[in-house]
């Protein structure tokens, strides 16, 4: 890994939260996203990357259904990893379904809309939240209302429609539990450290455990 560094324009800190392209030598197909939702009810946590080989513009593109009436948020939180063409379909998406006809005339007509239950079953699911260091694969789709806790890994093209608990690997469609990545203990430890919640500083200090398997060794920093 550190050959490949090697003639690499390389920066000594790590990149602010507020830079776009935070990859080194400039590439701009990888974004830190928070600079680039104008969403109000996207909110994005600091660190969190979109990769996208085309435009990373394309990210709420692929939001789908995020209607301004029906409030619902997408919140997503710090240090995750999100591939091209993850897509997140929101509550607009849903139909009456329990009707004869499924079919939004409300949409097309005020004559209609006035006609219509006073509290339509359109099955309202909430806001969609994923959690922190969450890994989103590539072209994986997300329903509305879905909470994915810290550090779970969603494989690619799944289509997630349980919520998922913390650092637990789904994957095919609908996602199904493949495994948990750590042991119960240490999944309860992990949730204690919030490792996402330290200073940058405190962060690159201590790479070497974050991307190692030590959760003690990284406990006994938080002081756990």
């Amino acid at each position: 890994m550190k050959e490949f560094f090697k003639n690499k324009d390389m920066r000594s800190e790590f990149p602010s939260p507020d830079c776009p392209y935070p990859l080194l030598g400039g590439m701009r197909r990888t974004c830190f996203l928070k600079n680039f939702i104008t969403h109000p009810n996207i909110l994005v946590g600091d660190y969190t990357y979109y990769d996208d080989e085309t435009d990373v513009r394309n990210f709420e593109k692929n939001v789908l259904y995020h209607f301004d009436f029906l409030g619902d948020k997408l919140i997503i939180g710090k240090f995750c990893q999100i591939a091209g063409g993850a897509t997140f379909l929101m509550n607009g998406m849903w139909h009456i379904k329990r009707a004869i006809s499924t079919y939004p005339f409300a949409l097309f007509s005020k004559t209609c809309a006035e006609q219509y239950p006073e509290k339509p079953d359109y099955s309202f699911k909430g806001d969609t939240v994923i959690g922190n260091d969450v890994w989103l694969g590539y072209h994986a789709t997300v329903m509305p209302g879905i909470h994915i806790g810290d550090g779970a890994v969603i494989g690619t093209n799944s289509t997630v429609t349980k919520d998922v608990e913390p650092y637990t690997i789904v994957a095919g469609s609908p996602a199904k539990t493949i495994r948990k990545r750590f042991s119960d203990q240490d999944i309860e430890l992990l949730l204690k450290i919030k490792w996402w919640d330290w200073s940058i500083e405190k962060i690159t200090k201590h790479i070497h455990l974050l991307v190692s398997n030590d959760v003690k060794g990284l406990a006994t920093v938080a002081g756990i």
